[in-house]
Order: structure tokens, then sequence, then C-alpha cells
């Protein structure tokens, strides 16, 4: 008998699919854990029907990560690269667990801080970044902030979520409001780079 144990697996709650593109239909592994809210169905759905013309070719920024779903799912339909950004070990686990399910590639995941990586890192330019911290933080405005500080290609889009009836808007002065929708529990809003005066 081996002395080697095998390392724990991370434990799943269930399944989230993919909703488009090169993986549509495929279910991702969602890890049992109260703070990750993966994106539903109808929210992705929304989202990506207003990404249309934009992904293709993007380079994507998945911020607080969780499941990945939307960087997977913006891979599937066509964006040129992913970087994934969580701290949690058993969330990162799980999602190395989802890519080597869909064999995808042209992404990198970064277990870190998300806030600590962004003010460590030397800026990249992003296309496209999902920003959905945990609710009841003030992760979101601090972000946006950072974000706004060389993180953001030109034109770039900013994807977050809220909690529904969560106040006022945090946007940074350089972020216009392209898109918003709302579900009983979700506050969700595409934002746009924008143009200098």
């Amino acid at each position: 008998m081996s002395a080697h144990k095998a390392a724990p697996r991370p434990a799943s709650s269930g399944r989230i699919r993919i909703i488009g593109g090169i993986w549509r239909g495929r279910k991702l592994e969602v890890l049992d854990d109260p703070e990750l809210r993966p994106s539903g169905d109808r929210v992705r759905e929304t989202l990506f029907n207003w990404l249309q013309p934009w992904i293709d070719g993007a380079r994507c920024l998945d911020l607080f990560a969780g499941t990945g779903v939307l960087g997977l799912e913006a891979l599937s339909r066509g964006a040129a690269h992913a970087t994934f950004v969580d701290r949690n070990p058993a969330a990162i686990a799980l999602l190395e667990r989802n890519i080597a399910a869909l064999r995808a590639d042209r992404l990198s995941v970064v277990r870190y801080d998300a806030l600590a990586w962004l003010a460590t890192t030397s800026p990249t330019p992003y296309d496209l970044v999902f920003v959905d911290p945990p609710f009841a933080s003030d992760l979101l405005a601090r972000a946006l902030t950072i974000l706004d500080a060389g993180w953001l290609a030109p034109h770039a889009l900013v994807y977050v979520e809220r909690g529904s009836g969560s106040g006022g808007e945090p946007w940074p002065d350089g972020l216009e409001v392209l898109r918003s929708g709302e579900t009983r529990h979700v506050t969700y809003t595409l934002l746009r780079r924008a143009a200098p005066a």
C-alpha cells in the first residue's frame, strides 16, 4: 500500500454550463462555498449578447474569478487570452480541474489576492475585464480605481456584478455605463472606458 495520499479534491456542489461557443453545453464543476456565486445562465447569456461585437480576439481579465465561468465563456466564444485571478486555493484547484477537462489553453491562472495582484504587478492593458467580488465588501470600487490606472486598453469594457439594491454607482470618472440589467438578486453592468475629452 502506498504511503502517499492523493491531494484532497475540492468539494463541488453542482455544475454550471457554458452557454455558447466551442464549449457550448459543457458543464463546469462548482465549488461548494457560500462566497461563490457563479453568474447564472440568464445573466451570462445577456452579457455575452452585449459583448458579441467585441469578444473575438479580446484579451480578458477575470478578477475574483471563482469558478472562472466568465473567462471560460469568453475563451469559448473566441477571446484570444484570459487571465484568472483568485486567492481561494480550493477555487483555483477546481478551476484548474475544469480547465484540464476542457483542454483549454490561451490562459493563465494566478492564485493571489486580486487587489494586491493589481497593485504589485506591472499593468498590462486588457480589452475586457470581469469584476465580480463578494457583494458584502468594498472590493468593487477599489478594484475599478486600480484598473483605471493602466490596466484598461483604449475603449476597454468592464463588466461588474453587484447585489440588487446596493445603492450608488461607484464608477470612476474614466468609465461610462454602456448597458445595465437587474435580476432579483443581482445588478449587472457593462462599462466602457470613456474616450478622452
